[in-house]
């Protein structure tokens, strides 16, 4: 610890005497001892020093007075003052001074040199600077052991009981780690993953800085990198088993087997649901998941983010993962399927929750599976390649003449063929409706005034929806 006022003169060794009442600053603690002979040495003062001094320029009354009042005015701690060169004796005027003001004169023998007073204080202050850096290094190991032996939440445990306050941890505003109670007052702090996840610490107020929290910023950003990787691979390898599963590839016993390595009891009843976030699909991958939905497993199947949910309020959770995903700052579309039981119903409710992605909204809510939604998650036809065949020159028509073929199209569809309907949609007269749907016939081989070329049609617009 720094050395006080009390602790300089009981070094008997120095001849150090207090001439006016130092009661008062006793107990301060000693940031530096200021040797100066300037008339005005404010501007090289930064509060709780102890002045040094010969008073050689302090020559007149009016300039002691003045210096005094200078050192009071800066927050020092106290004036050691040397006799035996330009005075014999303190002056009285600052002696008088001083007393006024409150600040301890400190007569300094002529035998003790200034610079043993200041090597005095610079060695307490570098052995109280040495055990903060031991006190610091003690902490830095404690925290690292507590997160290397256990995990997040012993961390930050740890880390409550070093700050002597709560602590809680945030991400993208849902709390993981931690009790936090809205109502108290809290210091936040930014924890870098690198992973644009918004990670917040909070520490309870009343909070003084402390090195150690920088320590722990350090290691909760590298604990939830570690956990964003794994989870990316643990997603990955679990998509090839949902992928297969969906396929038809694994069924029967084995796929039970393979579910119930990725921690499904098969038996049970499960709803699967996906989210869909176009150019963010790597972000899925790492995300992590709202409290509800942490502990259910989750998997990436054609960069679309799957939950497989075991319990029975789903919608309740997808409403939360919705606003999640928003706060998150991931614009995305999410959709689920019907609960079932075993491997077969697995799949079931993954095709359900397909379809309802295609009903565009923020939230799909499952309709009944369609011949056609099953023949577009068949993976052994080759329904992309004929969607690009019929609707490319379409699309490469509408590129280089801003025609508008794909969306009359679109709306000529969704709207049974109606071209009344059609035109009152998008604006139109009704002969350009017609003209419209010349034009996409010829384009594509398929007239969609033709039952079976439109339902061809149909199904290659979703196909390609759906991609």
């Amino acid at each position: 610890m720094a050395i006080s006022l009390r602790g300089l003169l009981e070094h008997d060794e120095l001849g150090l005497r207090a001439l006016t009442d130092p009661t008062h600053a006793l107990e301060t603690a000693i940031t530096w001892g200021a040797v100066t002979e300037l008339l005005d040495p404010s501007k090289f003062l930064t509060g709780r020093e102890i002045v040094l001094t010969t008073g050689v320029r302090q020559k007149s009354a009016p300039a002691q007075i003045d210096f005094v009042r200078t050192l009071a005015a800066n927050d020092v701690v106290a004036l050691g003052f040397g006799i035996g060169l330009e005075h014999e004796s303190v002056p009285e005027p600052v002696l008088e001074t001083a007393r006024e003001v409150g600040l301890p004169v400190i007569e300094v023998p002529y035998k003790t040199p200034f610079a043993a007073v200041s090597r005095l204080i610079a060695e307490a202050l570098n052995a109280d600077h040495v055990k903060r850096v031991e006190n610091l290094l003690r902490a830095h190991q404690k925290l690292a052991q507590s997160l290397l032996s256990s995990d997040l939440d012993r961390m930050l445990a740890e880390l409550s009981k070093m700050l002597h306050t709560d602590v809680a941890l945030s991400l993208h505003g849902e709390m993981i780690s931690g009790d936090f109670e809205p109502e108290r007052s809290w210091h936040e702090l930014p924890v870098a993953t690198g992973l644009r996840d918004r990670c917040t610490l909070h520490i309870a107020e009343p909070y003084t800085h402390d090195p150690i929290v920088e320590y722990a910023q350090s290691l909760i950003g590298l604990e939830l990198t570690n956990k964003s990787r794994l989870r990316a691979s643990q997603r990955l390898a679990n998509g090839q088993v949902l992928a297969d599963l969906a396929s038809g590839v694994l069924s029967g016993s084995d796929a039970a087997v393979r579910l119930g390595a990725l921690g499904l009891e098969s038996q049970r009843e499960h709803s699967v649901v996906l989210v869909q976030a176009s150019g963010q699909s790597e972000r899925l991958q790492t995300l992590p998941l709202p409290a509800d939905l942490a502990s259910q497993v989750t998997a990436i199947v054609e960069d679309r983010l799957v939950v497989i949910v075991a319990y029975r309020q789903v919608q309740l959770s997808i409403d939360r993962l919705d606003a999640y995903l928003a706060t998150a700052g991931i614009p995305a579309k999410v959709g689920y399927g019907g609960r079932y039981s075993n491997t077969t119903g697995i799949r079931w409710s993954y095709f359900e929750a397909l379809e309802s992605l295609r009903h565009g909204e923020r939230v799909n809510v499952p309709t009944k599976l369609s011949l056609t939604s099953l023949l577009l998650a068949a993976r052994d036809v080759p329904l992309q390649d004929l969607a690009a065949e019929a609707l490319g020159p379409i699309q490469d028509f509408d590129s280089s003449h801003d025609s508008g073929l794909m969306r009359t199209l679109r709306e000529y569809l969704n709207r049974d063929g109606s071209v009344g309907a059609v035109a009152e949609s998008l604006g139109l007269h009704r002969n350009t409706v017609r003209y419209r749907m010349q034009q996409i016939a010829e384009l594509s081989g398929y007239d969609p005034n033709v039952t079976s070329d439109r339902v061809q049609l149909w199904i290659a617009l979703s196909a390609l929806e759906l991609r």
